[in-house]
């Protein structure tokens, strides 16, 4: 599948790109406008009908999907940062904010999208952040069980912190550099060692 390989070269939005989707709640593509296709590299024709994940990187932890599906499933706006996989095997990186939509009687039947082009200063401390995250989840043969396992340590380093994820966005990514969020992580890898140590007996 397209998002299993990660290879490609970085693809910069610009700052006026808006790339916007719509789905149902299972995920499954409704609406893209011209910009996603445009930048994704795919037609209409190839996304409508299909799980937004096929636009998924293969450097993008899966704890992090798992972490934003439980907001939106609660009704909750979502911010993140997303490492996102085109047609042709490039990537660009998108500031997405994700919220349920809802029809004229208060039921909720999907989701809108926004994405724009990230903080460059910013990226860096995510995308440390995210191979820590990555590095745990590949520890373990099952994939579930590694998922669980760097979500588990995702919401542990967010609770000491005594921060939300979207906290996190916006206030500790905005003032560590790419050394000090390596600092940071670096308190919390022993427990990955431990796992990695659990995992292989």
């Amino acid at each position: 599948m397209l998002n299993e390989i990660a290879a490609g070269e970085d693809i910069f939005l610009e700052e006026h790109d808006v790339i916007v989707s719509k789905t149902d709640l299972k995920g499954r593509i409704l609406y893209v406008n011209e910009t996603f296709r445009r930048i994704s590299q795919f037609s209409e024709q190839e996304l409508v009908g299909e799980p937004h994940s096929i636009i998924r990187h293969a450097d993008m932890p899966r704890c992090i999907f798992k972490l934003l599906w439980q907001k939106l499933e609660a009704d909750e706006e979502v911010f993140a940062y997303v490492k996102n996989r085109c047609k042709n095997g490039d990537y660009y990186w998108v500031f997405a904010h994700v919220t349920p939509s809802y029809d004229s009687t208060g039921k909720k039947v999907g989701y809108h999208s926004n994405r724009r082009v990230p903080p460059q200063d910013e990226r860096g401390v995510i995308e440390s952040l995210y191979r820590f995250l990555k590095d745990i989840e590949e520890s373990y043969a099952n994939k579930k069980e590694g998922m669980q396992a760097a979500y588990d340590i995702l919401r542990g380093m967010l609770k000491e912190q005594g921060t939300s994820y979207d906290q996190f966005i916006f206030e500790f990514a905005s003032f560590l550099s790419r050394e000090t969020i390596d600092g940071f992580l670096n308190d919390y890898r022993p427990a990955t060692h431990t796992i990695s140590q659990t995992q292989n007996g």
